[in-house]
């Protein structure tokens, strides 16, 4: 398996008149692959994955695999409440070219650690790709203990994390606990810097989608234990941070690459087109960065 590290994109699907924006994709990945991100991760969270058909799922991730052409890595979210439909993203994910896969713990359902356990392994056991886990409590309302993490990652393919906890404690933790290979992915942009100080290794990024040249660098400057200089250029960065999650995501990503013109700002209901007041602000901080 090739490493995993650095800037990865969650990628914004991209939209028109309600259907995927194939033209889209292919803006947005080369954009990313030009401004120095390692991996896209596509039909994640930010990517709509709710309410994106099985079909256009599929469909999407195709897209990308076929767009980044090897020249990158491509990490399908293929997470689902029900691990029979989460094994069947997967396997489909396989088939179209995906390198690995994100699974999120099962919201809703609100299982317990032995659930938790039962639902990644079910999962595991029925596909072929390496896993990343991927904890994010505040969307799922179920967290992946550290202990569950460490027990998990004695499963063969599963390979590593996704940490949207912004719980800086866990990575040192869990590093104490699992004894394999196992790699530590920032899922919140804001503490990316911090996440890699404690054994992070990258960061799975939304600014990116806006910013990748720039999260390329934070990304690149931890790698090479420069954490002084990767504090400044984090520091320019949190104020876009801060407004990707201003209004429900992916809005404010999707308007952020509409300016970029690489996608339209379509978004599907439930998630609305962001308010007049945040586009002031979301356009005012690229001018800022000289993104537009």
């Amino acid at each position: 398996m090739q490493k995993y590290q650095g800037s990865m994109v969650a990628l914004v699907t991209p939209f028109k008149n309600n259907k995927l924006d194939l033209k889209g994709f292919e803006r947005l990945v080369e954009f990313q692959i030009k401004n120095g991100t390692s991996c896209i991760v596509v039909t994640g969270t930010t990517g709509e994955c709710p309410t994106l058909s099985f079909e256009e799922h599929v469909e999407a991730i195709k897209t990308v695999v076929d767009i980044v052409k090897g020249r990158i890595l491509v990490m399908a979210g293929a997470g689902s409440n029900n691990p029979v439909e989460a094994i069947a993203l997967s396997n489909a994910a396989e088939k179209a070219g995906a390198d690995c896969l994100l699974h999120n713990a099962g919201y809703y359902n609100k299982p317990n650690q032995e659930g938790l356990y039962a639902h990644f392994k079910m999962v595991h056991d029925n596909t072929s790709l390496p896993i990343f886990l991927y904890n994010v409590p505040g969307r799922t309302v179920v967290n992946i203990s550290s202990e569950l993490v460490a027990r998990l990652a004695k499963l063969e393919r599963i390979v590593g994390i996704k940490d949207a906890t912004g719980n800086l404690e866990r990575p040192w933790i869990e590093r104490n606990m699992i004894k394999k290979d196992f790699t530590w992915l920032s899922g919140e942009d804001a503490t990316a810097v911090g996440f890699n100080a404690a054994g992070g290794v990258g960061v799975i990024s939304v600014t990116a989608n806006a910013a990748p040249a720039y999260v390329a660098k934070v990304q690149e400057l931890t790698a090479k234990n420069m954490w002084y200089e990767a504090s400044i250029e984090q520091l320019r960065l949190m104020t876009l941070h801060r407004l990707m999650f201003k209004e429900p995501s992916p809005a404010p990503a999707k308007y952020a690459a509409s300016l970029l013109g690489l996608c339209t700002e379509e978004t599907r209901i439930p998630i609305l087109p962001v308010s007049e007041s945040l586009r002031a602000e979301i356009k005012s901080e690229m001018q800022k960065l000289e993104l537009i």
